[in-house]
This record gives structure tokens, C-alpha cells and sequence, in this order.
């Protein structure tokens, strides 16, 4: 039974992830400091042996005995990875480090979970790997974007020095259901606000575009990338090809929740990317990987999910 250790596993991801690592009789240890994630993501987990729980942070040396590690430890969401910008710039450059270091040590392969802000605002549309991204290094994201780019970096450093196993998945928006209520970005808001008949808040004139990956597709992929063979290190984009507006997502939530709410408009955030698409071919080739859940039916699952906590 492989040992792998998932950090951040008690986050929104991380807590899928490790359920699916379970029922594939894994012996799974949930690494989280709960500072975005939450005991009661994994509460259902802790009845099984094969399950450990152990809290801590990244930013201090981890020392465990693992054959795989994933490494989802960040908070994803601008209002939280902004709410305390040097210690997400510390938990992707010395967590990482950390864990690549642990990876080492144990001869261990490594998952890094990157993300689609690694291309920033982009001129290149849709995006594929070779772009290299159009990011402000000084700006109010930039603690998360740059950050999981020096994150990348080390991995092939590590590869290039050590001849360490990597892997490196670039993560389009995900959703479903385990996502805070004050998650903070668009699907959880909307949802939120829709099932308390509340305005939506569609920022700037809504026509800024994004590619929205249910959640359960999400995890098959990360899980698929981990058992390729060495030479796949990726980066290799993750997320649903089909591309909608902000604007017409907050109607169609209004829609399948049959909310009584109104749209509003407010200021387009500093650094809000344009338009956000993967091209997702690299996936397709290398993993065997398309996303099957459309998002109608993702919607409705996130939306029966948090009927339960508003």
C-alpha cells in the first residue's frame, strides 16, 4: 500500500482528492494548518485506518515517510491568499522547497499544483504551455502568481540537479461542492447570493471570460498525471475547454436556482484577467483526459451542496 501525502488536504481540492485516494486503497496523510481548510471537509475520512490527519504547515521541514506527495497547500482564492500576502509567498517558495526536499530524501514522486494564473492577464488566447504569461510582478495578485511560478521553478530545478520524479498541473477554475461559502470567487459567490435572494455582484461589465472544471474531473486528472511515466513532468494545463462570461454564468445560477436576485455591477478588480481558456491537448495526449461533467449539471450539484450551509 503506497504512503502518500496530500498537503492541503483539507482544503476544497485536497479533501476530494484524498477521498479518491482512499477508495483506491491508498494509505493517504492530509497535511493541512487549516488556515483555508477545515476539519469538517475530512471529518468523514477519519474512520478509515488507511487515513491520517496532521496538522501542520509547509513553511516548517516536514519529516515523514511517503512514496508520493501532492502538494495543494495554498489558499486559491484573492481574498485569501491577499489577506496575507507574504505568507502565501513563503508557503510556494520555502513550503515548496520544503516538500521537494522531503520528495528527496524518500526518493518520492511530486505533484505540484500550479495554477492558470501562471499566464496572468493573457495576450495569448486560448492558453497553452509554451505561454509564458503576461503577469504584473508588483501587483495585488502577484504574491500568488508569482509565487507559484518560482514554485515551478524549483520543481525543475530539482529535476535538472537531483533528478528528482516531478509533475506539474496547471489548474483552471474548479468548483463543486466542499468550496467555502466565502470562497470569494465567481461560482460560490453567485450561488451564495442566488439562494439568499441577494444582488449578484458581477464585477466590471461581466464580459471577462473563464473555464469552469468540475471538481470530480479536476482530481481523475491529478491522479492520472501522477501514475505517467518519468518523462511526463508537465506543466500540463488541467480545466474544461468551454469558455462563458461571468455575466451569463451569474444568469444561469439565477436560473437553476429560480433566485429572485438582481445583477449588479461593480468595479473590475486590479489585475482581473480578460479572458482565462485552457488548451487542453497536452492533457488529452498524455493523460488519456477530457472533463465529462457539463456545467449544468456542475452547477446543480455545487448548488445542492450549499443549500445546506447558507
Amino acid at each position: 500500500m503506497k504512503r502518500v501525502l496530500v498537503t492541503g488536504g483539507a482544503g476544497f481540492l485536497g479533501s476530494h482528492l484524498c477521498e479518491y485516494l482512499i477508495k483506491k486503497h491508498y494509505k493517504v496523510v492530509c497535511l493541512d494548518n487549516l488556515d483555508t481548510g477545515s476539519e469538517d471537509k475530512i471529518s468523514h475520512l477519519l474512520e478509515f485506518e488507511n487515513f491520517e490527519f496532521v496538522n501542520a504547515d509547509i513553511v516548517n521541514p516536514v519529516d515523514i515517510y511517503v512514496d508520493e506527495i501532492y502538494n495543494l497547500a495554498c489558499p486559491a482564492s484573492p481574498i485569501h491568499y491577499q489577506s496575507d500576502p507574504i505568507k502565501t509567498i513563503q508557503t510556494n517558495v520555502i513550503g515548496t522547497k520544503n516538500l521537494l526536499e522531503l520528495a528527496k530524501r524518500n526518493e518520492a514522486k511530486i505533484l505540484q499544483a500550479s495554477t492558470s494564473e501562471i499566464y496572468g492577464d493573457p495576450i495569448i488566447h486560448p492558453q497553452e504551455e509554451t505561454y509564458w504569461g503576461n503577469v504584473n510582478c508588483i501587483g495585488v495578485r502577484a504574491c500568488y502568481d508569482e509565487g507559484k511560478r518560482v514554485a515551478e521553478t524549483l520543481f525543475f530545478e530539482y529535476l535538472r540537479q537531483y533528478n528528482l520524479e516531478i509533475k506539474i498541473a496547471r489548474i483552471f477554475n474548479t468548483y463543486g461542492p466542499r468550496m467555502q461559502i466565502d470562497d470569494g470567487r465567481a461560482v460560490a459567490n453567485f450561488i451564495v447570493q442566488a439562494l439568499k435572494n441577494k444582488n449578484i455582484t458581477v464585477y466590471g461589465a461581466g464580459m471577462q471570460t473563464r473555464s469552469f472544471c468540475y471538481v470530480d474531473d479536476l482530481i481523475e486528472a491529478l491522479y492520472k498525471m501522477m501514475q505517467t511515466e518519468r518523462r511526463v513532468t508537465g506543466p500540463i494545463n488541467i480545466g474544461n475547454p468551454m469558455e462563458i462570461t461571468i455575466l451569463d454564468l451569474a444568469k444561469r445560477v439565477i436560473e437553476l436556482t429560480s433566485s429572485n436576485s438582481k445583477i449588479v455591477f461593480s468595479e473590475l478588480p486590479m489585475d482581473d484577467p480578460k479572458r482565462r481558456n485552457p488548451k487542453i491537448d497536452l492533457a488529452q495526449k498524455e493523460l488519456s483526459w477530457f472533463p465529462k461533467v457539463n456545467i449544468e449539471d456542475g452547477l446543480m450539484k455545487s448548488i445542492t451542496y450549499f443549500l445546506n450551509k447558507v
